[in-house]
């Protein structure tokens, strides 16, 4: 047997980024997304992250920052989790036969098993590398399930970057540019049952694509819309489809949004979370029937599949995460740590008249911002609104940021709500840190003139010169 020969000097990927560390943003200036870079530099969040541990970054100077973002939902179960570098730890030195193709992996059977138990009226899992790949797969089954090519989807949605996904976006700028889109993919308004009837009736539509809550603005339905919806799509021979890829694993404070309305949809969509920060993993949790009908015959076993989709790196990844959702309650903590923060928020929402709104469920929130009703308010308001529609939004992310080591997002272009999607892991000192930030920032909103609307003023005038194109 030959024996792999072992390298004189290993790559040190560790000391290597450290060395090229002051280099990241030439670098990707030069060799990667150049305008990402002029927008973290115009808006002071070129501090140079080094280290990321559950719910916190640290940048170069060792200064620490909680993470609202996680990394659009990713870290679930915090950075860099123990128990799950060390379940990736472990396979790499099983020297598992890896992606045979001709074989199968038992990691994948114990991880589809695993994700079962989440959704006893399902049968059958399909694995991919990302959510877009998952909704793209669950497309294709839906086309194959039914014989019909209508694929259906809400205004404002948000399931992916690639083509089949893309033509489900319910925001233009992600499409401009890029047509013509998938056909026969239509929308219809978000949370209303009488559009989705009237756009179903003609029986043609394969599928209806919907998150349970919408990432894009936190917008959650009526108590009984998603019932409304899988009664519907019955009726009319329609595939119900829940998109479970952001409100999944924990994050609204039960394993799946879905189950806060008691639906049982004929597929559910996951990825984000389900890798634990670390592998890219998605998943396609469908009835059996669906799946058969893709995987109908032996010479048809391959008509769908992904090479990397069920590595073993991955698998472990998303068996440790649940284990790590279980074993530390995160879905408790997610629903007992939201419904604080909600709480919090709306009672900030009674002495501050630029909240308009507070809306979430478990650790998924938005706070909406709004145009206020005093004159000086009103027309600094409205002079940002004139130059570039939610740019408001920038005046409570970055002051949070820049003065309170906070990071946060707006909930989607145009828009007027700051999104919270931390770590499922946050404590109550963190709970505290998140509302005394946002009360300063907020409260330093409503004095005009202020840092705040300076702040205002100077994206203003990048905001026109970009457009002019200086």
């Amino acid at each position: 047997m030959t024996v792999p020969t072992k390298l004189e000097s290993p790559v040190d990927i560790a000391g290597l980024a450290n060395a090229r560390a002051d280099e990241r943003y030439a670098l990707h200036s030069q060799h990667l997304n150049e305008m990402w870079v002029r927008v973290l530099k115009t808006i002071g969040y070129d501090v140079g992250f080094n280290r990321g541990v559950g719910a916190y970054l640290y940048d170069r100077t060792g200064t620490r920052y909680l993470d609202l973002l996680s990394g659009w939902g990713v870290f679930a179960v915090g950075r860099n989790h123990p128990v799950v570098r060390d379940a990736l730890i472990g396979v790499l030195n099983a020297e598992l036969p890896n992606l045979v193709q001709l074989d199968v992996s038992a990691l994948a059977g114990v991880l589809a098993e695993r994700l079962l138990r989440y959704t006893p009226w399902l049968d059958k899992v399909f694995f991919a590398n990302s959510g877009t790949e998952s909704i793209e797969a669950a497309i294709k089954f839906a086309r194959a399930a039914t014989g019909r090519s209508g694929i259906l989807h809400c205004a404002h949605s948000f399931h992916g970057l690639t083509y089949g996904s893309l033509a489900m976006n319910g925001d233009a700028i992600f499409k401009t540019g890029f047509g013509p889109m998938l056909p026969d993919a239509r929308e219809v308004p978000f949370n209303d049952l009488p559009a989705l009837e009237e756009a179903l009736k003609k029986r043609d539509v394969a599928a209806f694509f919907v998150e349970p809550i919408q990432g894009k603005g936190v917008n959650i339905p009526d108590d009984d819309y998603l019932r409304g919806v899988a009664d519907l799509c019955r009726k009319y021979g329609t595939l119900f489809v829940a998109d479970e890829i952001q409100t999944g694993i924990g994050r609204t404070g039960a394993f799946l949004a879905i189950d806060h309305y008691g639906v049982e949809p004929d597929m559910v969509i996951l990825a984000k979370a389900l890798s634990g920060g670390h592998i890219p993993v998605g998943a396609v949790l469908t009835r059996k029937w669906v799946f058969d009908k893709v995987f109908d015959r032996m010479d048809r076993a391959v008509v769908h599949g992904s090479t990397f989709s069920k590595n073993d790196m991955a698998m472990a990844a998303g068996i440790a995460t649940l284990d790590v959702i279980e074993q530390e309650k995160l879905v408790e903590n997610s629903a007992n740590q939201g419904r604080r923060l909600i709480e919090s928020f709306k009672s900030m929402a009674k002495d501050f008249e630029l909240v308009a709104d507070v809306r979430g469920k478990g650790l998924m929130i938005g706070i909406e911002f709004g145009p206020p009703q005093s004159f000086k308010l009103k027309a600094a308001w409205n002079l940002l609104e004139t130059v570039n529609s939610g740019l408001f939004c920038q005046l409570i992310s970055i002051p949070l940021f820049r003065d309170h080591k906070v990071l946060t997002q707006v909930a989607g272009h145009g828009n007027h709500t700051i999104k919270l999607l931390p770590s499922l892991t946050l404590s109550d000192a963190d709970c505290e840190w998140i509302e005394t930030s946002f009360a300063a920032v907020i409260a330093d909103a409503h004095r005009a003139p202020s840092a705040v609307w300076s702040l205002g003023k100077t994206l203003a005038e990048h905001a026109i010169k970009a457009r002019l194109g200086a």
